[in-house]
């Protein structure tokens, strides 16, 4: 039977790759130990990091900031190299953490620090990922196959080719007998009351169409081309492609059930999030594009603590079967 792939090791995948969701993930179940939570966004190419706790003895600077550094380092996630770490002390829900910190720096964090991720190896990073995917292929596959199973796979492919091969010769078979047949049919039936003449003028009365019949394909093709070069448009408008982040987003949770679903859930949410804070202000839109920015990135969190729940369910029911 096939062995199933752990939950973490495709969560670690994501976050290598650069998903700000599986990274928040990954930290959160690293400093579990420690009562540290994690928040995060990505912002202006900094991922602002937020790190909260009961007390204070568990934000110590020194020893936190250490913490994350090995554990990102460990990551390598893409695109991502300068880390602002803030802490403070748990406190309720505020979705706009981040501009709250921005606005008030001195009264909503206990420090912050700027720190640099180390720069991985090209050569490095391909083995990582090699590896990576030799693992998940391996934990797919059965561990044992028995010598039987392989004998019986053997005989079943050698019956369906030996089976295609005497189709094959029966068709050339039949279609050699048939040919001479008929030739020697046509050659013995002549057509009645209609001379040689007759027919070849007959024949080619009907093979040529009407000279007044206009090709009305030949004329509609040229406008189909125009009208569906003029309809397919490239846009590099970040507010449409938020738009359509968000309609995929809001479609694909309506059937995401697994943690890592929820996980891809909160990735398009916070992006869609990102573009609409690209709409300069002197766009039209842009009040409704930061209106729209807050209520995605609302989503996000809101994706974001569903992957939780869906990952500590397995986990809760593992440790009521023990």
């Amino acid at each position: 039977m096939p062995t199933m792939v752990n939950p973490m090791d495709d969560i670690a995948r994501q976050a290598r790759q650069g998903s700000v969701a599986a990274i928040i993930q990954v930290l959160n179940e690293k400093l579990t130990d420690s009562g540290v939570r994690t928040r995060a966004i990505l912002a202006e190419g900094i991922l602002q990091l937020l790190c909260e706790a009961p007390r204070l003895d568990q934000l110590e600077k020194p020893v936190l900031v250490n913490q994350v550094r090995q554990i990102l380092e460990s990551l390598q996630p893409r695109g991502i190299r300068r880390v602002r770490i803030n802490s403070r002390i748990v406190r309720e829900q505020q979705l706009l953490w981040l501009e709250e910190i921005n606005r008030d720096p001195e009264n909503q964090v206990l420090w912050s620090e700027e720190i640099r991720l180390s720069k991985v190896n090209p050569l490095q990073r391909l083995s990582q990922d090699w590896k990576t995917q030799k693992t998940e292929s391996s934990k797919s596959l059965p561990k044992t196959v028995k010598s039987s199973t392989l004998r019986e796979k053997r005989q079943f492919f050698r019956g369906i080719l030996g089976g295609a091969v005497l189709c094959l010769l029966l068709l050339l078979g039949g279609g050699l007998l048939y040919s001479q047949l008929g030739f020697g049919l046509l050659n013995q039936i002549q057509p009645d009351g209609l001379g040689e003449s007759e027919a070849r003028q007959e024949a080619t009365s009907v093979a040529s169409p009407p000279l007044d019949a206009p090709d009305s394909s030949a004329e509609a093709q040229p406008e189909n081309e125009a009208s569906g070069s003029a309809a397919v448009t490239p846009s590099g408008d970040p507010f449409v492609e938020a738009v359509r982040l968000a309609e995929r987003a809001a479609t694909e949770g309506q059937i995401a059930q697994s943690s890592a679903d929820w996980l891809e859930l909160a990735t398009y949410w916070q992006r869609a999030s990102d573009l609409m804070a690209q709409v300069a202000p002197g766009d039209g839109r842009y009040q409704t594009a930061q209106n729209r920015m807050q209520v995605y990135r609302q989503n996000s969190e809101a994706a974001l603590q569903q992957a939780q729940s869906k990952r500590t369910q397995p986990e809760q029911a593992t440790q009521t079967g023990n």
